[in-house]
């Protein structure tokens, strides 16, 4: 019993971190989202991702031509403090609205 309560506790933190990660994975993906839509309706997409973002994020938005591509990276800390940070990405892709202006965006 005593062996096997280590690998209890690894697994316990291999599943505490997978949930975690899981959970930045859909912050990332909603802000991801949320600034695609946001720079084809020529807003601010950055803005609007920040808003949705997880802590420590980065956000780039990119246009190209019609369409409009964000991407979110955010660093998510395992649990037990010496290993290394794993990093979530998320990529949304909008189509720029119908009368929105080249240099609005």
């Amino acid at each position: 019993m005593a062996a096997g309560l280590p690998a209890l506790l690894l697994l316990l933190l291999a599943g505490l971190t997978s949930v975690n990660a899981v959970t930045a994975k859909a912050s990332c993906l909603h802000a991801a989202r949320e600034a695609a839509l946001a720079a084809a309706r020529g807003e601010d997409g950055t803005a609007a991702a920040g808003r949705a973002a997880p802590q420590g994020a980065e956000v780039s938005v990119s246009v190209e031509g019609r369409r409009v591509q964000t991407t979110v990276r955010a660093p998510v800390r395992a649990l037990g403090g010496r290993l290394p940070r794993i990093t979530v990405v998320a990529t949304a892709v909008a189509a720029v609205e119908p009368g929105v202006a080249e240099g609005t965006r």
